[in-house]
């Protein structure tokens, strides 16, 4: 949600032309046009508006379709796992909430305009123009990361059946043993 308002704010300010956004396009769109940036924390970070056709970093444009797919199936996975796994560690749910958010808001910008919008610049480490979508994929997969490499060690459970019958096959096993 935060991801989809900040986009439409960037897509606002560099391409509107309703008249309820004259106060905005009169002092702030000179700032915003497509060859400049805005500084936001000097020359640190900007605001730079990029349409971005592709993947991250604009690599592969044009597979728009591809993208959209695999984005439904990262959602698919996660929603899946959560559903049977039903994870309640917050380091897993956090992850497991910003891959999906972050999937989804790259999701809609691809199916309703075609392409996503990027605007944050980190003029300083020089890096390529990104979302608040790619923010949380990012974050959200290193999490991941961290939990499968330092985590606890999840405990293999038997279902309650199997242990029965496992339990009631000893047993079975035990007894003929005694009597031979």
């Amino acid at each position: 949600m935060v991801d989809q308002v900040s986009k439409s704010v960037v897509r606002a300010l560099w391409n509107s032309t309703e008249p309820m956004d004259a106060i905005t396009q009169r002092f702030l769109a000179p700032a915003f046009s497509a060859q400049h940036s805005v500084p936001l924390l000097g020359n640190v970070l900007t605001l730079t508006h990029v349409r971005n056709a592709g993947a991250a970093f604009g690599m592969f444009p044009g597979y728009q379709p591809v993208f959209m797919l695999t984005s439904s199936v990262v959602l698919l996975v996660v929603g899946g796992y959560w559903l049977r796994a039903k994870p309640t560690e917050w380091p897993l749910v956090i992850a497991l909430a910003l891959v999906a958010g972050g999937a989804s808001g790259n999701l809609v910008d691809r199916a309703v305009i075609g392409r996503v919008t990027d605007f944050i610049y980190v003029a300083i480490i020089d890096f390529p123009v990104f979302n608040l979508a790619d923010s949380a994929i990012f974050i959200g997969v290193g999490i991941l990361i961290w939990w499968l490499l330092f985590g606890p060690i999840p405990q293999v459970e038997e279902r309650e059946g199997e242990r029965a019958s496992h339990e009631a096959a000893e047993a079975a096993e035990t007894t003929d043993g005694v009597g031979a």
